[in-house]
């Protein structure tokens, strides 16, 4: 005779009977199949030191914040120092340590927020600090939105050689609309080029903070941080929540491991959650039982219980497999407490600006790299996916992403962590089509823009999205970047000198301009001083066109963009220059266009294969040459006209390639 648990899979046999679970009195014995897996799946480990100390202190000792900055301002290394501090990690250890991902150490970049517990004494009481490393980058903002919904406060970060900058500006409005409170710490004071009075200036002058309560640091040195610490007790307010009523959490984040299944990272706001409760989505209505609860300390660490203001991970037993039932901002609590727990406000996710097709080398890892995919939009919810196909490429899939540093690095973790080998289509935006009906359709995908004959007949505006940027720049570049953005089809809104060599542009600047290397444009242009933040700004009217490539007149459908009329002959040009190289020589001659509507813009002609008819005359007359020639044209011509240009996938990786 055999059991079975809640999932279907075998538990016990004959021959492997659990004697606390099939000796007992036939009265006392668990009824059912849930309680099997509660005893298998319930820790018996003995509470450590650290579950001790946890245990006793109260949630007014709570302390939830984040740390938010402009990129490369010092957050990971100032949670390394603060995690030495406390005694989390040993000092001395691997650099930028809750940098967890290939992708971060290799480009020095923070992509993913991570977590951490942290204990600190302080005036002979132990406090519960739970720390958040957030993304600088304004294409992770929804990481840093999303931390915020954990945390009580933020501490607003400044690199004191280069002061406020657009992304600082950007987290300091979000964060004060969330009602979080903020404490100013001005690091790097100790490079020679820093100037902690000016950044102490900038931010009272900019967000009105009282630079009394900054705290000046050097994250990398550890000068002062200790300091910090007392500062965190004392501003950023303690979580609300309480022990006694149901069980409610928020799931902040998810991840996928190949043997628990899916890891939830959740925020508790009331009650207790310990391993063995059957919980339920209400959201999806699905019910699960947890099979392991914990804390991040700094990996993760199994706890007997998570309290009510904690920030901890669980994952269930039988494990989640199916990723899309972790469902980002939904709220959980025990089975049959549905009706006493009201729903959490989610996350608003931003929407996708930037799009591009991806298909696989070799079709047949379609369903290795379907995964691969998959797991990384489980840990990734800002990314968009749908599935698609090319004559020329095969089965692939649209992705959309925030912005095209966030495109970079998802196609970095797709080579790095699964080994994929991945054809990855320039960027593209969305454009809107007003039809004369009425109706409005988005179009993601250039092969769904309207033809030239629907844009006659049906058609009645057609329009592109614009983003608001906001630059900060040293006044000595001002000139420059208008320029830039002028030359990008920008139109400028507003401009402000915040100090007496420090300015604020805002410009209104088309999508498509800005996902064409208009950051690494404004770097150069302004020696790398300039920063850029930017948020959607709508759709406005524009005169769009489709720009695809034709060979012998038929169209490749892996390479058509939708541009600005103004940018057609430019980059036709670039198109059919480039795909030329790449395109094999036949025994016909071979024709590429590019196209813009009716209107060919430009265009590249390979040159056929030739046999040298006229070799074997010597002495001939000239209209014996001549009849041989034309045998040979009218030869070509026919084998043009029947033949087909056949190009494989190694041609379309090296002109899709950057």
């Amino acid at each position: 005779m055999r059991k079975w648990n809640v999932a279907g899979r075998r538990l016990l046999s004959v021959n492997r009977l659990s004697p606390s679970t099939c000796f007992l009195p036939p009265l006392h014995r668990p009824p059912g199949p849930f309680h099997q897996v509660v005893k298998r799946s319930k820790t018996t480990t003995p509470e450590n030191d650290l579950e001790v100390r946890i245990a006793e202190i109260p949630i007014e000792r709570y302390r939830n914040f984040c740390i938010v900055a402009h990129v490369d301002h010092g957050k990971s290394t100032l949670s390394d120092r603060l995690l030495e501090i406390t005694g989390t990690i040993k000092p001395g250890g691997n650099k930028q340590i809750l940098d967890k991902l290939d992708v971060e150490r290799e480009r020095g970049i923070t992509v993913k927020a991570q977590t951490c517990t942290m204990l600190y004494n302080h005036n002979g009481d132990d406090y519960l600090l739970h720390l958040v490393d957030t993304p600088g980058h304004v294409d992770f903002r929804a990481e840093v939105s999303r931390s915020y919904a954990s945390c009580g406060g933020a501490l607003l970060l400044v690199d004191a050689s280069q002061g406020v900058q657009a992304q600082t500006v950007a987290n300091f409005y979000l964060a004060f609309a969330q009602g979080l409170t903020l404490v100013p710490v001005v690091n790097k004071i100790d490079l020679p080029s820093a100037d902690p009075p000016r950044a102490l200036e900038q931010l009272e002058a900019t967000f009105e903070l009282d630079p009394s309560t900054a705290v000046l640091v050097s994250a990398k040195t550890g000068v002062n941080v200790e300091s910090l610490l007392p500062s965190i007790i004392k501003y950023i307010p303690c979580p609300i929540g309480d022990s006694s009523k149901p069980l409610k959490f928020l799931l902040v984040d998810s991840w996928y491991s190949n043997y628990k299944g899916v890891i939830l990272l959740v925020r508790v706001f009331d009650g207790k959650i310990r391993a063995g409760d059957a919980v339920v989505s209400l959201v999806t209505g699905m019910k699960y039982y947890v099979g392991e609860v914990g804390i991040m300390y700094p990996d993760q660490t199994p706890q007997q219980v998570i309290r009510a203001g904690q920030v901890g991970y669980i994952f269930f037993n039988p494990g989640m497999k199916r990723s899309q039932e972790a469902k980002v901002g939904d709220t959980y609590t025990h089975v049959g407490m549905e009706s006493k727990v009201e729903l959490l406000p989610g996350f608003e996710e931003p929407k996708p600006m930037v799009f591009v097709a991806a298909y696989p080398v070799d079709q047949s890892d379609y369903g290795h790299l379907e995964d691969s995919i998959n797991q990384i939009v489980l840990n990734d919810r800002s990314v968009s996916l749908h599935k698609e196909s090319s004559d020329a490429l095969g089965a692939g899939w649209r992705i959309g992403f925030l912005g095209t540093l966030h495109c970079s690095v998802f196609e970095d973790r797709l080579r790095q962590e699964h080994g994929a080998s991945i054809i990855i289509t320039p960027p593209s935006v969305p454009c809107k089509v007003i039809w004369t009906d009425g109706k409005e359709s988005i179009i993601t995908n250039p092969a769904e823009f309207p033809e030239v004959e629907q844009m006659r007949q049906r058609v009645a505006e057609l329009q592109e999205p614009y983003v608001a940027a906001t630059i900060t720049l040293p006044e000595e570049y001002l000139g420059k970047v208008i320029e830039l953005c002028e030359l990008n089809r920008g139109e400028q809104t507003e401009i402000q000198f915040f100090t007496a060599t420090q300015v604020i542009l805002k410009y209104d600047i088309p999508l498509s301009q800005l996902v064409d290397d208009f950051f690494g444009k404004l770097k150069g242009a302004t020696k790398g001083y300039a920063s850029l933040d930017y948020e959607e700004g709508g759709f406005r009217k524009s005169n769009i066109v489709k720009l695809q490539l034709l060979v012998n007149k038929e169209p490749v459908d892996a390479v058509s963009r939708v541009v600005h009329t103004s940018q057609t002959e430019r980059l036709g040009r670039k198109w059919v220059k480039k795909f030329k190289e790449h395109v094999d020589r036949q025994m016909f001659e071979v024709v590429i266009q590019a196209t813009a509507g009716r209107k060919i813009v430009a265009r590249e002609t390979l040159k056929p294969f030739r046999k040298d008819v006229l070799a074997k005359l010597h002495a001939s007359d000239i209209s014996r040459r001549r009849k041989l020639l034309e045998q040979q044209k009218e030869g070509k011509k026919k084998l043009r006209a029947l033949g087909s240009v056949s190009i494989d996938h190694e041609s379309f990786q090296k002109f899709l390639a950057k």
